[in-house]
């Protein structure tokens, strides 16, 4: 997709407050008919605008109360050592956000724990046995100040 127009602009931030929204509510926000605003939305999801449509879950309610940013440092950065830690990394239920880096570190992970004693388990059982690993810095959240899901969108 080359360019948002005003119109899929107002799709995308009505979608962003409501994901659940009805096709013929949307249509009806966004000013278009529900066929039309129908073959916007499809053409938003096809080019990969549109990700997708999930429920977002609170970790503090589901017991998870830390947050861990963890600095992981490889022996490499072939091709080969990349791609075995990616695809180890992403099996670890624990990892919320896993990220390739410049500078210090080869990769920095945002980790969801229950308390110490669980990511102490993660450390043990996920991180350090992840591929190429050789060293592991961990520091712990204290406090939320923003988890914004998605990004303000403007006509720049």
């Amino acid at each position: 997709m080359d360019k948002l127009d005003a119109i899929d602009i107002a799709i995308l931030k009505t979608l962003q407050e409501d994901g659940r929204i009805s096709n013929a509510n949307l249509a009806d926000k966004v000013g278009l008919s529900a066929s039309a605003c129908s073959r916007r939305l499809d053409v938003l999801e096809k080019t990969g605008v549109v990700r997708g449509y999930h429920a977002r879950l609170s970790n503090k309610a589901l017991n998870y109360t830390m947050t861990a940013i963890v600095h992981i440092s490889l022996s490499g950065q072939f091709e080969k050592t990349l791609s075995e830690f990616e695809a180890a990394v992403k099996r670890c239920p624990n990892v919320l956000v896993c990220y390739l880096m410049s500078g210090e570190y080869d990769y920095i992970l945002r980790v969801a724990a229950k308390d110490l004693q669980d990511y102490e388990r993660i450390h043990k059982e996920w991180l350090s046995a992840l591929p190429h690993v050789v060293r592991i810095n961990s520091s712990f959240a204290l406090r939320e100040i923003i988890d914004r899901p998605n990004i303000d969108i403007d006509m720049r």
